[in-house]
């Protein structure tokens, strides 16, 4: 792609959003970047006057409101932000023939189940913010054509300071509280905005799991930090422990579609866990 070519970052602020800034290259592409203060993505006529001005050849939806709890307590919000914001750049994204990149969750699945989820497998998100996702995943399928939504598994980093919580917890106190009965698939910020850029030119459009390869419980998630700092505190798990009460027993993905398509191979949760924390060290 030439120098010409725009991407439009809407949730600019967020976790995968400040990722994707550091690692585009501005000689490479012209980025804008925007966040709710610039462009509200709830607003339609905003939407379309800001893509009217700048044609942005991709447009990545970082924008998004992903506490859980929040989210229950704010059911419309968390709709209109989600859900509403998607279909709005799906169809400016649609008008001006631009790709777009929706950025989507393992809660949309019900947690019910034994091994990692698949592409295919059915849906059935249980909470407000899971079902907000779902329904931005339809807007977007059904308002463009030139689309990649990419659901991933336990985000840390970029702005999220799980990683870094359970460092200063252990080290403060000698003990680190986790949610108990939480399996997933850790992935790291860096690593899903380095796949973000691998796709930027390409056309194999369509649904995937973007997540770091394997599984893992809080507890062992946790416990695999302690060991790489050599830090000695007991991870004890907790029944109910707040903001993750809601989030499902069994989220693990399996980036089953990556895989047959030799489109791109993530590293495996330990291995990126400890670049991560490589660099919060330095």
């Amino acid at each position: 792609m030439s120098y010409e070519t725009q991407i439009w970052i809407a949730g600019s602020n967020g976790r995968i959003g400040s990722e994707l800034i550091k690692i585009l290259n501005p000689e490479d592409y012209e980025i804008l970047a925007t966040d709710i203060d610039e462009v509200d993505i709830t607003d339609s006529k905003i939407v379309n006057l800001y893509v009217d001005m700048h044609r942005p050849e991709i447009i990545i939806n970082c924008a998004g409101i992903t506490d859980l709890d929040y989210c229950e307590e704010n059911l419309e919000e968390a709709f209109r932000v989600n859900a509403i914001g998607a279909k709005n750049l799906a169809i400016a994204a649609t008008r001006i023939n631009a790709k777009i990149i929706q950025l989507s969750t393992d809660d949309v699945f019900s947690g019910e189940g034994n091994k990692p989820y698949r592409e295919y497998d059915e849906l059935g998100a249980r909470t407000v913010y899971g079902k907000s996702k779902v329904l931005a995943e339809e807007y977007i399928r059904e308002f463009s054509q030139n689309y990649f939504i990419l659901r991933s598994s336990w985000l840390y980093g970029g702005g999220n300071k799980y990683v870094e919580n359970i460092i200063s917890q252990a080290k403060e106190n000698g003990v680190v509280k986790v949610a108990n009965k939480q399996i997933g698939s850790p992935t790291s910020s860096k690593e899903l905005a380095k796949f973000i850029l691998s796709i930027i030119d390409s056309y194999n459009y369509g649904t995937y799991h973007v997540a770091c390869i394997g599984q893992c419980s809080r507890k062992e998630f946790a416990q695999e930090i302690l060991d790489i700092l050599s830090i000695k505190a007991e991870v004890e798990e907790i029944e109910g422990l707040s903001g993750y009460s809601n989030r499902p027993e069994y989220s693990a993905l399996d980036n089953f579609l990556l895989r047959i398509s030799n489109m791109y191979i993530f590293p495996d949760w330990k291995t990126a866990l400890k670049e991560y924390i490589k660099e919060v060290e330095k």
